[in-house]
């Protein structure tokens, strides 16, 4: 996943229509590449939660999808495409933060047709200093349990962090990107967002949330795929 943020001086509008369709055609290109979403912020709002806000401020997600890291490596070490990537992320964007995660479904995503019409959330999430990283993998995987009580929620997807270059191309350690994993949620509209997390379901699993997690950061985004 990249974490971008645009160019001090560029619009929201121009950055979302140059990140779609100039830089969106050259990243399609990546070899063995299976899915590119590309997920423009639209909403900063914590929207139903009640939650201490980390400082991460992220104008849209990218999310590309190999069979396995190898590929992914391979594809980042093409030469000729690879340079001509960060040429373009230069020209307009201002940060990039790239993180690799392993995704686990907890609520499968429906197909295209009625996914198009859903709301979509993305949070960043951070583990509470107490916990290890092995420990924070176990609650979160109950609190997928505890989500899936929870009425309104169309889907569900848990993004563990394995690996972080706060400096595309630079590995760096938990400590420069201290990100733990990438919340993925959908939902008909906000109404049913809000009356999910208001629910007494809602309310317990907010609950469990705070015995494992220091911030959720949550952003409301307009997905599109580009491959």
């Amino acid at each position: 996943m990249g974490l971008i943020r645009k160019k001090a001086d560029w619009t929201f509008e121009d950055f979302n229509s140059y990140w779609k369709d100039s830089h969106g055609a050259i990243a399609g290109q990546l070899p063995n590449l299976r899915e590119y979403w590309q997920n423009p912020v639209i909403d900063r709002l914590q929207r139903g939660i009640d939650f201490a806000r980390g400082p991460w401020d992220f104008d849209g997600f990218s999310q590309l999808s190999f069979d396995d890291a190898k590929q992914s490596d391979g594809a980042s070490n093409d030469s000729d495409l690879a340079n001509d990537l960060i040429k373009d992320e230069q020209y307009f964007l201002g940060d990039l933060h790239i993180v690799t995660a392993e995704q686990s479904v907890v609520i499968p995503v429906p197909e295209q047709k009625e996914r198009s019409q859903l709301l979509k959330r993305m949070s960043v999430i951070k583990r509470l200093p107490t916990l290890n990283e092995d420990d924070f993998r176990k609650e979160w995987k109950t609190h997928g349990d505890l989500v899936r009580t929870m009425s309104g929620v169309s889907a569900y997807r848990q993004n563990v962090i394995t690996g972080r270059e706060r400096v595309k191309g630079r590995p760096c350690g938990y400590s420069d990107l201290p990100i733990d994993g990438i919340v993925e949620l959908w939902f008909k509209d906000a109404e049913t967002l809000n009356a999910a997390f208001g629910s007494e379901a809602g309310q317990e699993t907010m609950a469990h949330a705070k015995t494992f997690l220091s911030e959720i950061t949550a952003f409301v985004v307009a997905e599109r795929q580009i491959v």
